[in-house]
């Protein structure tokens, strides 16, 4: 047998990403409980996720809980999580930063915040990795602008810009922006550079995998034997940096990087989420790659220098990077030209409310679920 819940919900994209958004008050206060509940709001377990609003992608497999900060610095908190498409297994570990670009809005929509004439400054700590995010919410006459002239690939039409500022990036996991101690180092006979910044990743050279770093995310994904060096390298980083044994989870996020296709591009990328290639590429992992680019040593400065796009003893405050459905630009703010002090990093990012109302779901019907669902009632 069992239970019907419900619980007030909002589904919104933000940025390349989309899922529902939750309130923290409405969910039990138990992690291992709040995951059931995802699990069966999104549908896991199952390809396409029919039995629940999950899309059948891990891009649309993601869920945002946000309520009232305890913080000085913050209006909100906001816990992102990831849910498996297949497996019963949610995530808490990563940050999010394209279901963050619609944190703002909702914060505002649910009345956590309130809006200001013009722009409303939302101040966001991100539960996942204790940090500190500004976002800039278009409000004119007090009312949330969607509609706009911004556009971000990945995402059709145009909106209103949502700018992000992340501040103190690195070491969100590892407390350290390199948490081996090294620019680059040796895994598999590869050469890869496990950095920290907004979220820990292991970069990699597509050359040095036998490929060019344009092929598409399904050519990519339908690359077995890559895939599967690629992951036991991704494990190899993961003990490296200090995680443990990842294979239970997304962090580190491999990517690959080349060099660009165009003048105005510094890397072109391949962002891996882990074990499939992301369409576009994470926020997170766009300002790890960008911070990278700076930092001598790395296989992201290393590129950059010798295609000319960074001077060996520069640094790189404007930064594009290709991703397979176009780029993304960020501005990365170093602290006495030193670059690994990272002041903040800063990028455009849009969103939109897609619906709002009531979400069900189900568990079985037992006598410890009582509480449960009366708090979510």
């Amino acid at each position: 047998m069992t239970m019907m819940n419900s619980i007030p919900c909002m589904i919104m994209r933000g940025g390349t990403s989309r899922g529902p958004f939750l309130r923290m008050k409405d969910l039990p206060d138990s992690q291992e409980e709040q995951a059931e509940i995802l699990l069966n709001l999104m549908g896991s377990g199952h390809a396409l996720q029919i039995d629940g609003i999950g899309g059948g992608d891990p891009l649309t497999s993601k869920v945002a809980i946000v309520e009232h900060s305890s913080h000085p610095d913050a209006d909100v908190d906001y816990l992102f999580a990831q849910v498996d498409v297949l497996n019963r297994r949610v995530d808490f570990n990563p940050n999010c930063g394209n279901m963050l670009s619609a944190v703002g809005p909702y914060a505002i929509e649910t009345g956590l915040v309130e809006p200001q004439d013009g722009t409303t400054a939302v101040r966001v700590r991100n539960l996942n990795t204790q940090r500190l995010i500004e976002c800039h919410v278009p409000t004119p006459g007090r009312q949330i602008a969607y509609e706009g002239e911004a556009t971000i690939s990945g995402v059709p039409g145009t909106a209103a810009g949502i700018q992000l500022s992340f501040l103190d990036i690195t070491g969100t996991k590892t407390g350290a922006l390199l948490p081996t101690g090294q620019a680059a180092e040796i895994i598999d006979g590869i050469e890869v550079t496990c950095l920290d910044a907004a979220t820990p990743i292991m970069m990699v050279n597509a050359a040095d995998l036998g490929l060019s770093g344009r092929e598409s995310p399904a050519e990519l994904d339908a690359h077995t034997a890559m895939l599967e060096r690629l992951e036991m390298m991704r494990r190899q980083a993961g003990r490296r940096m200090g995680l443990g044994d990842v294979s239970q989870s997304v962090l580190p996020k491999p990517v690959l990087v080349s060099a660009p296709d165009t003048d105005s591009g510094v890397l072109c990328t391949r962002y891996f989420v882990p074990h499939r290639c992301h369409k576009a590429i994470a926020v997170t992992g766009a300002i790890a790659v960008a911070t990278a680019v700076s930092v001598p040593g790395t296989v992201a400065h290393r590129i950059a220098v010798n295609t000319g796009r960074l001077a060996a003893d520069g640094l790189l405050s404007q930064v594009r990077l290709e991703h397979p459905s176009g780029f993304i630009d960020l501005n990365v703010e170093h602290r006495n030209a030193d670059p690994i002090d990272i002041a903040r990093v800063s990028l455009i990012r849009t969103a939109r409310k897609i619906m709002s109302g009531t979400i069900f779901y189900s568990l079985p019907a037992t006598p410890d679920r009582d509480s449960l669902a009366s708090k979510a009632s």
